[in-house]
């Protein structure tokens, strides 16, 4: 770029002024262009999941499949109530900035299709007004600069509980449906520039070689869907499952099998991190047994069933060095899709320390977006449920208050924010407003919005097109 100024202003001592403003024109909108390659699609996908960290879920909303409303795989019975079935808050862009506020750069959005969301079932359409509200949902993120991955989740399970089926026909038919979603989800956004990413599934059945190898192929048709639309699809990030998103699992039978792809470097693996069970959901003693309230170096309690004798530091740190050694360093960064722990109310317990959890929970945050910080190429995002009671002992996985828009989870957010801090400044302007939405007005390179025509002289987007004014 300043080798382009250098002879622009050799060329000035030759030449009219004229053909100096002229030429001065064509080296912006050549800026211009490499300004918007580097914003655009050619990022690799470790450039783009580096830039996501730390990340957040917005559990519970998109993906909930009301089973007593009647829905069901392939019906259309969810509609858009369905959004709060599970949960009580409809997402806002008032939401997503006070997720923006408090220092995520990217949000993982489940989302149900196939079940209760398909308006004709023999060709597998996905329901117009539905596919509506979910683009609704992924612009307020856009808006607001952040990152989005946008999967099919559990959705009643039609295919995930079903991956170790070995009948051909099966197979078969499964990879029709899941091609019919894949592409007509691609194409509703294959305009949307690398922040937005798809991942093919949420946590597919896998639990052996064998059924892991029906997973390789329906990873193999998800690609090939998405990449089958055109537009930016092209290039997009695709993120695939391992096995049971269990890091053992996806270590021992899928390193070395990830999809082939028309372009190089665009494909990620994601994985889930619960763990250990007894920490993070058992909700109470078995006789096999103990549940732990106390996790982490420094935060067991003396004389305590209840401390951690398994699944800590040592622990986390090997697993995230095994996705370091047999995926992220051979190109394939990993989406951590979900991560989190119940945060217990312990007061009816008074031989417990309530002090000692809430720093467990803190530290347990804390040390996961530490060693996906130091060992790269993973993005760790947050499950949380926006359900606002811990239930005693059984705790809840919550974080994000939505209704009133405050921190209800303060010590795993505690924990996130010693790695990552909180921005000093919260606002969440200038909004980034994707290129699909413009029609008719002028924003800068960088996305701001201009009230009317611009004044001053530069490049500026109107109508997804550049123009140098």
């Amino acid at each position: 770029m300043f080798g382009q100024f250098t002879f622009f202003l050799y060329l000035c001592g030759m030449m009219k002024k004229l053909k100096c403003i002229t030429i001065l024109a064509v080296c912006l909108l050549t800026m211009g262009m490499e300004m918007s390659a580097q914003d655009g699609m050619d990022r690799s996908a470790r450039e783009v999941i580096d830039d996501m960290t730390p990340g957040w879920n917005l559990g519970n909303t998109l993906e909930a499949v009301a089973t007593w409303r009647g829905v069901d795989f392939l019906n259309n019975k969810a509609g858009l109530g369905g959004e709060t079935d599970w949960q009580g808050t409809k997402t806002t862009q008032e939401v997503i900035d006070f997720v923006k506020s408090l220092g995520f750069r990217s949000i993982r959005i489940p989302c149900a299709w196939a079940c209760g969301h398909i308006s004709n079932a023999a060709t597998y359409e996905i329901d117009a007004t539905w596919m509506a509200r979910v683009k609704e949902v992924v612009d307020y993120c856009i808006r607001d600069g952040l990152y989005v991955v946008l999967n099919d989740h559990w959705d009643g399970g039609w295919l995930e509980n079903h991956i170790a089926d070995s009948d051909a026909a099966t197979i078969a038919k499964n990879k029709e449906i899941l091609t019919a979603l894949w592409t007509q989800i691609a194409t509703a956004f294959k305009d949307y520039d690398e922040h937005l990413l798809f991942a093919g599934l949420n946590e597919p059945n896998a639990e052996n070689q064998a059924a892991t190898n029906n997973l390789i192929q329906y990873n193999q048709t998800f690609v090939d869907a998405v990449r089958a639309t055109g537009g930016n699809n092209g290039k997009r990030v695709l993120v695939v499952q391992g096995p049971a998103t269990n890091i053992e699992h996806t270590c021992n039978y899928m390193a070395d099998k990830m999809p082939t792809d028309v372009v190089e470097g665009k494909l990620a693996i994601e994985v889930h991190y619960y763990n250990p069970w007894q920490f993070w959901g058992m909700e109470k003693d078995e006789s096999w047994g103990k549940v732990f309230y106390y996790w982490g170096q420094g935060n067991h309690l003396s004389g305590s069933t209840h401390n951690a004798t398994w699944g800590e530091e040592d622990n986390m740190k090997s697993l995230l060095q095994q996705m370091k050694t047999k995926f992220v360093d051979k190109g394939y960064p990993v989406v951590i899709g979900e991560f989190g722990a119940n945060w217990r109310d312990l007061s009816s317990l008074p031989k417990e320390s309530q002090e000692k959890h809430n720093a467990s929970i803190k530290a347990h945050y804390r040390e996961l977006h530490r060693l996906c910080k130091e060992l790269g190429g993973m993005v760790p995002m947050t499950w949380d449920t926006n359900y606002l009671n811990q239930e005693g002992t059984k705790g809840c996985m919550t974080i994000i208050d939505r209704q009133n828009l405050q921190v209800f989870g303060t010590y795993a957010m505690d924990g996130i924010n010693e790695v990552y801090p909180r921005p000093s400044d919260t606002s969440v302007n200038p909004k980034v407003v994707p290129s699909h939405q413009q029609e008719g007005t002028f924003y800068t390179l960088q996305g701001i919005r201009i009230d009317g025509e611009p004044t001053a002289r530069g490049i500026y987007i109107v109508e997804g097109r550049k123009q140098v004014r």
